[in-house]
């Protein structure tokens, strides 16, 4: 494996790995991509090498200031909707640049199938190139744009789609809207589909045809097309047994508490990575889960059925200041033993059947469907429920309504809620925020439902400031990192 630059004007030449260097020349002196199998080792690099997680999980509603002396100046920026000014790890403009150097990979592999005559025998690769494209995409436009909403879509800026390799070191890109980077996604997924396998030696590392109807009802979800969700989740039935065993993760030691969230053995896990990351350490954070705040969202009196979650804060810093669900494996990788140094890689799961099945249900509460959603999310939160008796224990609409009550204008999307809808779709919300403490996802339902988050600083045991993401907050939408702005990118405005 070799340093080369990407020749790539959103990432302003920054230095990745790759086995060839196919893209630290200009066109005419890189090493061609010719064979089938140099197009499969490109596409491993058709992936984010970074990570969204430290920086969406740190300006959602699961993070308060624990008081931990000092403070990480990038944890403190997300904590307060702050552009990040650093460029580390876990930064905003980290993922942004690996964002589109995986996109770059995936361009090139699908020029290389295009010149090699879109041979059926490449139809695995077109498809995974295809729908890593498009993956890469949409996680860019839902943080640096406003949230998808058709009324705004033609108008809101978006981020620039890429759909070729560039011919030239330094290329000047526009945002395209938000409509259009929806449209193209949308392509790309309908075109990729059509290619996808699972036939790989490590399937769980590659977008394979689960993960890839996984991302697909993520995406139809966002844009509120709930016939969609509900056709690609159709395999997953009413009672899918691959969803994540919390009593079985229980019972192993601490220690392999996190090896065996994200191994690629775990049924529910459809796209696992392992992105360069030190968010592992999130839990030495000052603004982070914190110790006293923590049964706001794992005490029993969150869950539907007022008995303890499987799901469990099981361990913690500085006598309890701050807590974690296990489930961050950190790999190190030296590359000086003696001196100590390396690189951190953090197991991140990207897809999962536990995700997939919560769309599902949301899909049947927007088409009204509650006697399907009662099944179904009763069903789901059974596997994370302590001591769930099914004779006793029964989701009802009327114990939805009465433990979710409507609050006027708290869940707002683009699409109308009636009464029922509202407490079932905050019910669905709160059981995604706890399945994914840390993983970033909670932010998501955040900007989709324009939630209002409060983050309070405090100084000298009293709060020293109070901020508030109102709805339509210009910050919920990230600026542009400044060395792609630097080159033109237009900045959102604040």
């Amino acid at each position: 494996m070799k340093n080369i630059k990407i020749a790539l004007s959103l990432v302003l030449l920054v230095s990745i790995s790759s086995c060839d260097e196919f893209l630290s020349e200009v066109p005419d002196n890189r090493t061609q991509i010719n064979t089938p199998e140099k197009i499969s080792e490109l596409l491993v690099t058709a992936y984010p090498n970074r990570t969204y997680m430290a920086i969406a999980e740190t300006m959602s509603d699961n993070v308060f200031d624990s008081a931990l002396p000092g403070s990480d100046l990038d944890n403190k920026q997300s904590y307060n909707w702050e552009m990040q000014t650093q460029f580390a790890e876990d930064t905003e403009a980290a993922f942004w640049n690996s964002s589109y150097k995986a996109i770059a990979a995936a361009n090139q592999a699908l020029e290389a199938i295009d010149q090699l005559g879109n041979l059926t025998s490449l139809n695995p690769q077109k498809g995974e190139a295809l729908i890593a494209r498009a993956y890469s995409h949409f996680m860019l436009v839902q943080l640096w744009a406003n949230r998808y909403n058709p009324a705004t879509a033609a108008t809101d800026l978006g981020v620039p789609y890429i759909t070729e390799p560039e011919g030239a070191l330094l290329v000047k890109y526009k945002r395209n809207t938000v409509k259009e980077v929806f449209d193209f996604i949308e392509k790309d997924i309908n075109e990729g589909l059509k290619y996808v396998t699972s036939n790989y030696k490590e399937p769980k590392y590659h977008f394979n045809v689960e993960a890839t109807k996984a991302f697909a009802s993520r995406f139809y979800l966002v844009k509120g097309d709930w016939d969609k969700v509900l056709e690609f989740s159709n395999g997953l039935g009413s009672k899918p047994t691959t969803l994540r065993d919390y009593a079985a993760f229980n019972a192993v030691a601490f220690a392999q508490m996190p090896i065996e969230y994200s191994k690629v053995e775990q049924a529910t896990n459809l796209l696992v990575a392992y992105p360069e990351s030190i968010w592992s350490r999130s839990f030495t954070n000052r603004f982070t889960l914190a110790g006293n705040k923590v049964d706001l969202i794992l005490g029993k009196e969150t869950s539907l059925f007022n008995k303890a979650w499987l799901i469990r804060a099981a361990g913690q810093y500085k006598g309890g200041q701050t807590v974690l669900v296990p489930k961050l494996y950190e790999y190190f990788k030296y590359t000086n033993l003696t001196a100590g140094v390396g690189d951190p890689y953090t197991s991140t799961v990207l897809l999962s059947n536990d995700e997939f099945f919560l769309n599902r249900i949301e899909a049947h509460v927007m088409k009204n469907q509650i006697t399907e959603a009662n099944a179904e999310l009763e069903y789901f939160l059974a596997t994370r429920t302590s001591g769930y008796n099914p004779a006793t224990d029964k989701l009802t609409q009327a114990k939805v309504i009465e433990k979710f009550p409507v609050i006027a204008d708290e869940f707002t999307p683009f699409y109308p809620l009636t009464p029922v809808q509202a407490s079932y779709i905050k019910a669905i919300a709160e059981a995604r925020r706890r399945d994914f403490l840390h993983e970033g996802v909670r932010w998501f339902d955040i900007k989709r439902f324009n939630l209002v988050v409060e983050h309070d600083t405090f100084e000298f045991g009293q709060v020293s400031r109070h901020n508030v993401l109102v709805k339509d907050d210009k910050r919920r939408a990230l600026q542009i990192p400044v060395r792609a702005s630097d080159n033109g990118i237009e900045l959102n405005p604040r």
